[in-house]
């Protein structure tokens, strides 16, 4: 078994209660019960990242695969719509600050 550091944490009652429960059945510590849970803990938080992150992933390479069927169908737009959309705006504010 590797280095061990030194750490201290408060338990709510009832997570101490568990834990001395676990570990007078199982003849061990409370800190070695208490690190294996931990361990066990970080583990399910690692798969599950994994999970999420490959979902990502998934969702990203499905988006990379519309917006090419896109464009093959569609071609590329070859206008500024970020701007066409600032100019239209303008000129819908303009139109309403010259009716009053």
């Amino acid at each position: 078994m590797g280095s061990k550091y030194r750490a201290q944490i408060l338990l709510e009652p009832e997570q101490h209660e568990a834990l001395s429960n676990i570990a007078q059945r199982e003849g061990r510590s409370i800190s070695d019960v208490a690190r294996e849970i931990i361990r066990m803990g970080l583990d399910a938080v690692a798969r599950d990242n994994d999970a999420v992150w490959r979902k990502r992933m998934k969702a990203l390479e499905r988006l990379n695969t519309i917006r090419e069927e896109t464009r093959l169908q569609h071609g590329i737009y070859p206008g500024d719509l970020v701007d066409e959309v600032r100019r239209f705006r303008q000129s819908q504010l303009e139109s309403i600050w010259k009716a009053d």
